[in-house]
């Protein structure tokens, strides 16, 4: 059943083109976003400054709610593809950045490689949620995350090699390079005319992401539940060096290691996702999920690399469940014309406590000691799994149900073997 979903998934023609342009991007931007910091660093000495360089990308994460409205205002296809355009000729402009007094061009254009991200995510969850039938979302959502993480295992060390070699303006260019060509794979996506907005969509047209967000009953607790995971998660990549140092005794090197087995546990359950989220309860395989990050956040006190190993390829299997189920169940409930700003909202309501945690997590790090921080931070997400499951009571499994828009009939039309054709909106 596994591998047979997973090949409609990987059959359909829109489907397959997304994942394709995931896969290019992702690589891209995986190498960027290790080279952009290792190349403020040596071009000002500033670790303050290199830090910065990511929270430049994270920032428009914060702003979701009114990015993803605009996406919504939009024609998702030419978003898609001009977004990716725009990227690819900014990216080039790097090129020119070789002295201290330059930096400020690598920090404008990563702002505005995260207000592309946004749009472009926002973008592409409403056009996906139409294109695929509506069981079958946790597959896709499942081998994005896959295809995301399996970029992260290989894509900054690319980068990073390229870096010393040639120096950022190379990376800057592959990574141009990966825009235009996720620029091309969009440019071939088959898409038809909006259809006339029904009742229901014109009063959900006039919803902020945030209310269609907290007036559903399936939407509020999942991404609640992400919410405070991603905060458990901020602080716990907060402590990764004081792990590899002060508890394993480690070269701050090891940290690679640890990454990379947590990045393969991440592939790994974004191949299962999609056939337990329909074996599962949406609540109870998110639980579950988080459950299995807590117990190995708590493993990650123990002063020993098989332990170390174990938990961070934990880590990578648990983490994941939140923001894949959430992700689904927005796709599957919100209404088209609000699908954009309320995908975009609920990334912003899980991602941003991740990026305030780690901030926190800094200074809590100087404070406490990891051995006894981990504990609790594992004991505050065992918490939520518990929450979670215990307002379970009462609920549907996932697809036990299709989605409000095509049970009344709103479905697109003329679909193939996976489900519905994209439909422009």
């Amino acid at each position: 059943m596994a591998g047979s979903a997973t090949g409609r998934v990987l059959r359909h023609r829109t489907a397959g083109l997304f994942l394709a342009a995931v896969v290019v991007s992702g690589f891209g931007s995986s190498a960027m976003s290790l080279a952009a910091g290792i190349w403020v660093k040596s071009l000002t000495g500033s670790d303050a400054l290199a830090a910065l360089a990511l929270f430049a990308v994270w920032l428009p994460v914060l702003f979701g709610p009114l990015l993803g409205a605009v996406a919504d205002r939009l024609p998702r296809k030419p978003l898609l593809v001009g977004a990716n355009v725009v990227m690819a000729l900014l990216l080039t402009t790097l090129t020119a950045v070789d002295s201290a007094g330059r930096v400020w061009i690598l920090f404008a254009v990563l702002l505005v490689y995260g207000v592309g991200y946004v749009l472009t995510d926002a973008a592409e969850s409403a056009l996906v949620a139409q294109a695929v039938d509506a069981r079958l979302l946790g597959d896709f959502n499942g081998l994005r995350m896959m295809a995301n993480e399996g970029m992260k295992l290989v894509a900054p060390l690319t980068g990073a090699a390229l870096y010393t070699r040639f120096g950022g303006g190379a990376v800057a260019l592959l990574d141009a390079a990966s825009f235009a060509l996720a620029a091309g794979l969009y440019g071939l996506l088959r898409v038809r005319g909006p259809r006339p907005p029904v009742a229901g969509d014109r009063k959900a047209g006039r919803s902020s992401g945030v209310r269609q967000v907290w007036g559903s009953p399936v939407l509020r607790p999942l991404v609640l539940a992400g919410s405070l995971t991603m905060l458990c998660a901020g602080l716990n990549g907060a402590t990764l060096y004081a792990v590899v140092d002060g508890v394993l005794g480690r070269s701050p090197a090891y940290a690679g290691v640890l990454s990379a087995v947590q990045g393969a546990g991440s592939v790994a359950i974004g191949l299962l996702a999609g056939p337990l989220l329909r074996r599962l309860p949406e609540r109870v395989f998110t639980a579950t999920g988080i459950a299995v990050f807590a117990v190995a956040v708590g493993l990650r006190a123990l002063p020993y690399d098989a332990v170390a190993l174990v938990a961070c390829g934990l880590i990578g299997v648990g983490l994941p469940c939140v923001l894949i189920a959430a992700m689904t169940a927005v796709q599957r409930e919100t209404p088209d014309a609000v699908l954009g700003r309320t995908a975009a909202t609920a990334g912003t309501l899980m991602m941003a406590p991740n990026a305030v945690a780690l901030a926190l997590g800094a200074g809590l790090v100087a404070l406490v000691d990891v051995r006894v921080l981990l504990p609790l931070v594992g004991a505050a997400a065992l918490l939520t799994a518990a929450w979670l499951v215990a307002g379970r009571r009462g609920k549907a499994p996932a697809g036990s149900t299709l989605p409000p828009r095509r049970r009344r009939g709103q479905g697109v039309a003329g679909g193939d073997e996976l489900g519905s054709s994209v439909v422009q909106a």
